[in-house]
């Protein structure tokens, strides 16, 4: 046997079925999809009681509808961004595209119905209200932000756990913030701090400690087709931002906190274009498709309350720290938690998330309780996401780093297939010659 024949089998090997896993898996998703039955023959004798109430009934139930239709359709726009702009943006790392799309997926297929299964039974919302789906959608895009911190050093099944360790927290963290009354006048509407800090500092709890444990495994590199892929991400998740950002405002308010997120989106990336090239000489591609989010990001807290000026304002502060912490603040968080984060989410939801929920304070005046709940957001997250690492490393540790080749079978076997014909054509050249 050669030895890349070896290196395959050993890489087949170490992805071999974790069937009770796999299966204990499964029953959890089962029983998940069992719970939501009741819930369902709940709302469907709702529904009919209100259309056969009478008329005034029947035009409320109506009035209603048409609202959640339009809901509806900005929860579809939200999908978009996390299946397409998240899954792009993370195909940056070249040779891990199959796994990093394949990841955004299954975390998104967790964290939805598992969110929903808290907030049927835990809150008071009906588990198939469109405001409860949009919630989980929220909770769904701070998975993603916390993955993209250790991207490309798990295996798929730690993915899936780590989905479910993270629901249960962030639910809390949100109750906590929001609904038990202890954060009265903390503002957030578009998620500055309770989904992008969260996500952010939950993934770097996550990889705390594990510098050490990978230095001496495969780099992470990209290219011009995976750079390409990032950048396209990039754009979807730019153009259908104000959608995630306007899915609760009041309906008066939904111009208004569209036209808020493109002009700090406008400020990001121009900030992100003038210091790119001010620190590293040139236009950098993971600014770019980086940085230029962070108004997004920055202007969640605020973006139904502020005005384009303000709003353009707080992008460019956030493309302006989002590129400094790509160019110079990130390798002194790694040597802080001694941990890579692959995907630099600290610094496009992390520190930006900060400064959207600190910028809320000029609309509220309200210092105490907004820092009190952007310390406690912190503070639960990264306590939180370092149990989850823990946790999560008891599966093991992924084989080939930032590569698919140890998860899709049949991509290992042609990458064999290939070598040996080349080395078959070569040998049979010099005999010939």
């Amino acid at each position: 046997m050669s030895k890349i024949q070896s290196e395959g089998v050993v890489l087949a090997k170490n992805s071999a079925k974790n069937v009770p896993f796999l299966l204990i898996a499964l029953i959890f998703f089962i029983f998940i999809g069992i719970a939501f039955c009741p819930a369902f023959n709940e709302n469907v004798a709702h529904s009919i009681a209100a259309l056969t109430g009478g008329a005034d009934s029947e035009t409320s139930a109506q009035a209603q509808t048409i609202f959640e239709i339009l809901q509806y359709n900005r929860s579809i726009h939200i999908l978009a961004m996390l299946l397409l702009g998240f899954g792009f943006l993370m195909c940056f790392v070249r040779g891990h595209g199959f796994s990093s799309i394949t990841a955004t997926l299954l975390a998104v297929s967790v964290s939805i119905p598992v969110y929903m299964l808290f907030k049927s039974f835990i809150g008071e919302e009906s588990a198939l209200s469109i405001e409860a789906f949009l919630f989980a959608e929220f909770c769904a895009a701070s998975l993603l932000i916390t993955i993209g911190a250790p991207l490309g050093r798990l295996k798929m099944d730690q993915y899936l756990l780590l989905g479910v360790l993270f629901v249960p927290i962030y639910f809390f963290n949100e109750w906590l913030v929001l609904e038990s009354g202890y954060f009265e006048g903390f503002l957030d509407t578009g998620g500055s701090v309770l989904i992008h800090a969260f996500g952010a500092y939950f993934g770097l709890g996550v990889i705390t400690g594990t510098y050490n444990k990978f230095k001496n495994g495969n780099p992470c590199d990209n290219d011009s087709t995976s750079n390409q892929f990032c950048l396209l991400g990039s754009l979807i998740l730019w153009v259908f931002w104000p959608s995630f950002t306007s899915a609760i405002a009041a309906p008066d308010r939904i111009v208004l906190t569209a036209i808020n997120t493109i002009f700090a989106l406008c400020g990001a990336t121009i900030a992100t274009y003038i210091f790119s090239k001010l620190i590293r000489g040139h236009i950098d591609v993971e600014d770019i498709a980086n940085a230029a989010l962070a108004g997004g990001v920055a202007i969640g807290s605020t973006c139904d309350l502020g005005n384009p000026g303000m709003s353009m304002l707080i992008g460019i502060a956030a493309g302006a720290l989002s590129t400094c912490g790509f160019s110079i603040i990130a390798p002194k968080v790694q040597n802080l938690i001694k941990g890579t984060d692959t995907c630099g989410v600290h610094n496009l939801h992390g520190m930006p998330g900060l400064l959207g929920g600190l910028s809320a304070i000029i609309i509220t005046g309200n210092v105490g309780i907004q820092l009190f709940g952007i310390v406690t957001t912190v503070v639960i997250a990264f306590v939180g996401g370092k149990i989850a690492g823990i946790i999560i490393g008891l599966l093991g540790t992924k084989s080939a780093l930032y590569s698919d080749a140890d998860e899709f079978e049949e991509l290992e076997y042609t990458k064999i297939h290939a070598v040996n014909s080349n080395a078959a054509h070569t040998k049979k050249a010099k005999k010939t010659s």
